[in-house]
């Protein structure tokens, strides 16, 4: 059975790589935990363009999150520890650990991870290629 895409015309050449991405993402789109925003903050002098992708992750640690870049994919992993020491009468909270992962465009590139009062907060910048014209020469065969 052949798949047909959106992709797959032939005017569309090159784009498997992207094809892919569209299935990856499609796979992970369906987990909830942790929740997330993404926003884009506008360029101001001397800082370019860039986004922010905020995620909740109350009740973790500094040293309970790693985030990583993988190839072209952002990758936020959290791990807590269960606290043995405590009796809990009721526990509605509990210990979790998650993973959670963004597909980045080619060029993009991570500036820096902050956690302050529940959020974590991961800056991006995409820098703008120069624009580039080439001509093309072209032979004759007589």
């Amino acid at each position: 059975m052949v798949r047909v895409t959106a992709l797959s015309s032939p005017f569309l050449l090159g784009f498997d790589d992207i094809e892919r991405a569209l299935d990856k993402v499609s796979k992970t789109a369906a987990d909830g935990y942790p929740p997330y925003n993404i926003e884009r903050i506008p360029a101001s002098s001397p800082d370019p363009e860039k986004l922010r992708i905020t995620l909740a992750v109350a009740g973790f640690q500094k040293e309970e999150i790693e985030v990583t870049v993988e190839e072209n994919q952002l990758v936020i992993r959290g791990r807590q520890q269960e606290d043995k020491t405590r009796e809990y009468l009721h526990r509605g909270i509990a210990a979790r650990q998650f993973q959670r992962s963004f597909l980045l465009a080619e060029g993009m590139q991570v500036l820096g991870a902050d956690l302050s009062q529940g959020l974590l907060a991961i800056d991006l910048v995409r820098p703008q290629p120069e624009r580039v014209v080439r001509t093309i020469q072209i032979s004759a065969r007589d």
